[in-house]
């Protein structure tokens, strides 16, 4: 559906924060069924087809427990290529004692669960997205009970979970944030993505290339939310992966056209949003 490939402008990968960095490999290897594609004493970089890493785990010098009512991490979603493979891992969860919250979208079938450390997780499947619904150039997303009796008619109990599907990708990333109105302006006019839905004066959800969001933003923890501490659990950054150099240029000069912060780190250009969120930008 070209949501997460190029020419569309996508989230390559998530780097969270986490505590104890074995306890967190085997969690995300055990129950969730990653890979590891490299580690060091303090990282692992995670996968689901041995090539590449879409998920990243760092653990803190002085790593702290997961601070509430901060901005930051509110979960970041793990889309699955095939409707049969969330209902494949609903029956793995089931198995092994793995508690999930669950929501139909309209859009898509989500589950919902925590990594050790609290790290908010989602797990979903995109209905065609010729039957998402859209109105004034916004999309229609709702928050309706998952129907898992249908859902599990979906099953391959001749061929069940196995691990994370080699075409899994990292579909978006939902972030707490202090405020929405500087927040709506960093992600429209600096990093060029189209506001695709607006839930009421909570949430924003934006999106490149039509699709429902890649980034979600809500006030949820309070207007006005701190940062949480620097060695805290949580969000340590997403990387945007831009089409080409014409691409990223230009969103560089559109974040610095709104005084937002634009530094270069390695083979990243760094930004931050207006609640200290951190993203890196490439090609």
């Amino acid at each position: 559906m070209g949501f997460h490939s190029k020419p569309t402008t996508f989230i390559r990968n998530v780097e969270i924060k986490v505590e104890n960095l074995h306890r967190s490999i085997e969690f995300y290897q055990n129950k969730l069924g990653f890979s590891v594609l490299d580690q060091t004493a303090s990282t692992a970089k995670l996968t689901a087809d041995g090539r590449t890493s879409f998920l990243s785990l760092v653990q803190p010098e002085y790593a702290k427990p997961k601070q509430g009512r901060t901005t930051g991490l509110y979960h970041f979603a793990i889309l699955l290529p095939k409707r049969s493979d969330l209902a494949n891992i609903v029956i793995h969860f089931a198995e092994n004692g793995i508690r999930v919250g669950a929501s139909d979208h309209d859009v898509s079938e989500a589950l919902y669960l925590n990594d050790p450390d609290g790290n908010g997780i989602e797990i979903y499947y995109d209905r065609d997205p010729a039957e998402w619904s859209w109105r004034n150039e916004e999309v229609a997303m709702t928050v309706d009970p998952l129907n898992f009796d249908e859902l599990l008619t979906h099953a391959t109990p001749e061929k069940p979970w196995q691990g994370m599907p080699e075409k899994t990708v990292m579909g978006h990333i939902h972030l707490h944030v202090s405020e929405l109105k500087k927040t709506e302006e960093f992600y429209v006019k600096g990093l060029g993505m189209d506001l695709v839905n607006r839930f009421g004066g909570q949430a924003l959800f934006l999106s490149y290339g039509n699709y429902h969001h890649h980034v979600g933003v809500n006030v949820w923890n309070g207007v006005g939310a701190p940062a949480p501490d620097p060695e805290s659990v949580g969000l340590e950054s997403y990387v945007l992966s831009f089409a080409d150099e014409e691409v990223l240029n230009e969103t560089i000069r559109n974040l610095k056209s709104i005084d937002a912060t634009v530094d270069e780190e390695g083979e990243y250009v760094v930004t931050f949003d207006p609640s200290g969120n951190q993203i890196k930008l490439t090609v």
